[in-house]
């Protein structure tokens, strides 16, 4: 059966990944800090989790590593693309008309 975590620990999430799960989603909240949220979905995540967080977790460490930069690749990308948009919310968007005029 699938499960579905929300997850901000990046090497909790690196470590679903290495046994089966999947990068469903990346979201950003901004609420003074800007928290990155992975969304994993895969079978048996309950039994992963509890495994990882009772110190029980065996992983490949080449594998654990490819999906800790995977995953910061993914997680900068969506934190650029946020700031980018806050960063210019406060401008007033206009017509560009006059612009193709010139």
């Amino acid at each position: 059966m699938q499960s579905r975590l929300e997850v901000t620990d990046l090497f909790r999430s690196a470590f679903f990944l290495c046994m089966g799960g999947h990068l469903e989603q990346v979201r950003v909240r901004n609420n003074g800090r800007r928290i990155a949220t992975f969304l994993i979905t895969g079978a048996e995540l309950e039994r992963l989790d509890n495994d990882y967080r009772a110190g029980r977790a065996r992983v490949n460490l080449v594998q654990l590593r490819e999906s800790l930069n995977h995953l910061r690749d993914v997680m900068f990308d969506k934190l650029r693309e946020n700031e980018g948009r806050a960063r210019y919310d406060d401008r007033k968007r206009g017509d560009r008309i006059d612009q193709a005029r010139r």
